[in-house]
C-alpha cells in the first residue's frame, strides 16, 4: 500500500483511549519490524508503520548517511519534511489523532528531527538509541511535549555524551524529556519495552 510514495502498514486502534503510534524502523528494517513492539508497548493503540525510502546497500533507511555516525543533513531535513506531510495524509486517511512516534536507531533519528522540524505532527516520541540528528537544528517550540530517550550503555553507535546531548536540546526546546540509559548495547532489551510500555501508560492517564 502506497500514501505519499511511503510503503506502510496501518492496523487500526482496538481500544479508543490508546495514542496512535508512529512506529520507524532501523536501518534495514522495513514496516512489519515494530508491529510487535508497538503492540507490546502499547495494547489497542492503532499503528501506522512506514518503509524508510532511502536505500542503503540495499537496506531501507529513513534517510542518508555519509558514514557510520556521519548524517547527510541536507537529506535529514528534506527526508522529515515528506515523512511529516505522509503523516498528516495518513491522519486524514484513517481518522487518526497525532500520533507518538516510536522510532528504534535510524527510525528514532529521523523522529527526533521530525520534532524539531514540524513540531505540530507527533504528540510525543520514544527514541530508542537516537542520536542528535541535526548539528544546527531550528528553534523548535515543543510546548511540554513527552519524550522518553532510552539510551545504552554500551552502544558502539551513539556516544553518551551524543545522546545526552539530544536530551537537553528537546528539554531546551520545552519538551517533557526523561532520559533513562540502560545496560545495554544497540539493540533493545526487555527493559526497553517495560520501560515504554510503563511511560506510554503514564502518557495516556494524563491526557485523560
Amino acid at each position: 500500500m502506497i500514501e505519499n510514495s511511503f510503503i506502510h502498514r496501518f492496523e487500526p486502534a482496538t481500544s479508543a483511549g490508546s495514542p496512535p503510534l508512529l512506529l520507524l524502523h532501523g536501518t534495514g528494517g522495513d514496516e512489519n519490524d515494530l508491529l510487535g513492539l508497538g503492540k507490546m508497548v502499547s495494547p489497542g493503540s492503532a499503528l501506522l508503520s512506514p518503509r524508510g525510502r532511502v536505500l542503503e546497500h540495499g537496506m531501507p533507511r529513513f534517510f542518508r548517511r555519509l558514514a557510520e555516525g556521519v548524517f547527510d543533513e541536507q537529506d535529514v531535513r528534506r527526508r522529515a519534511l515528506e515523512l511529516g506531510d505522509f503523516v498528516a495524509d495518513a491522519r486524514q486517511r484513517y481518522g487518526i489523532a497525532a500520533p507518538i512516534a516510536v522510532g528504534f536507531s535510524n527510525g528514532a533519528n529521523i523522529a527526533a528531527a521530525l520534532l524539531l522540524l514540524k513540531p505540530d505532527v507527533l504528540a510525543g516520541a520514544i527514541l530508542l538509541r537516537a542520536m542528535v540528528p541535526l548539528s544546527d537544528p531550528p528553534k523548535a517550540e515543543l510546548d511540554g511535549k513527552p519524550v522518553l530517550l532510552l539510551s545504552g550503555q554500551a552502544d558502539p553507535i551513539v556516544p553518551a555524551s551524543n545522546s545526552a546531548k539530544l536530551a537537553e536540546l528537546l528539554s531546551e526546546a520545552g519538551a517533557r524529556v526523561e532520559h533513562k540509559v540502560l545496560p545495554a548495547g544497540h539493540q533493545l532489551s526487555q527493559a526497553d519495552v517495560t520501560l515504554a510500555r510503563d511511560w506510554i501508560s503514564n502518557v495516556e492517564a494524563k491526557a485523560a
